[in-house]
C-alpha cells in the first residue's frame, strides 16, 4: 500500500559522457549530411574527402584532420569531414590526402590553422554540449528542408 506521503520520484538528469554522445551523434550527422549534399547533391550518399569513394550517407563516418576526438577538435566544422570507414580507421586518416584535400578546400595554410586548433585547450559543459546538440539537430533540419 502506498502513503500518502512519498515524495515523487525525481527524474534523472542524463550526465555530462551522454550529452556528449548525443551532441557528437548530432554533428556527425550534420558532417555527413553536409558533406553528402556538396558531393553528391543527394541526402542518401557522399564521397569520402580523402579516397573520393561514393558511400552510403550510413558507410560515412565524420573524420577528423587531425586524429583523436579531443574537445580543441571534437566539432570543427573546418576540421572534420565524411570520411570512408577504410580511410578514417584503418589507415589512421589517410593524413596526407586529407591535408591536400583540407588544402584545396580552404586554401594553403589551413591545415596549420587546424592543426594550431587541435592543440587548444577546450573544457565543455553539460549546458555548453545540450546548446552544441541542439544546434547541430537544427543545422541537420535545415540542410534536409533545403533538399
Amino acid at each position: 500500500m502506498k502513503s500518502s506521503t512519498m515524495r515523487p520520484r525525481k527524474v534523472k538528469q542524463p550526465s555530462k559522457k551522454t550529452i556528449k554522445q548525443r551532441a557528437w551523434y548530432a554533428f556527425s550527422q550534420f558532417i555527413r549530411t553536409r558533406d553528402c549534399l556538396a558531393t553528391t547533391g543527394t541526402l542518401d550518399r557522399g564521397k569520402c574527402i580523402t579516397c573520393g569513394i561514393e558511400k552510403p550517407f550510413k558507410e560515412l563516418q565524420a573524420g577528423h584532420f587531425r586524429p583523436g576526438r579531443h574537445n580543441s577538435n571534437l566539432f570543427s566544422e573546418k576540421g572534420v569531414h565524411a570520411q570512408c570507414k577504410q580511410c578514417n580507421i584503418w589507415k589512421y586518416g589517410n593524413e596526407l590526402e586529407y591535408r591536400k584535400a583540407i588544402i584545396k578546400l580552404y586554401g594553403e595554410g589551413y591545415d596549420e590553422i587546424l592543426e594550431r586548433e587541435a592543440r587548444e585547450i577546450k573544457k565543455y559543459d553539460i549546458n555548453d554540449l545540450t546548446n552544441i546538440m541542439e544546434c547541430y539537430k537544427m543545422k541537420v533540419g535545415e540542410l534536409r528542408d533545403v533538399v
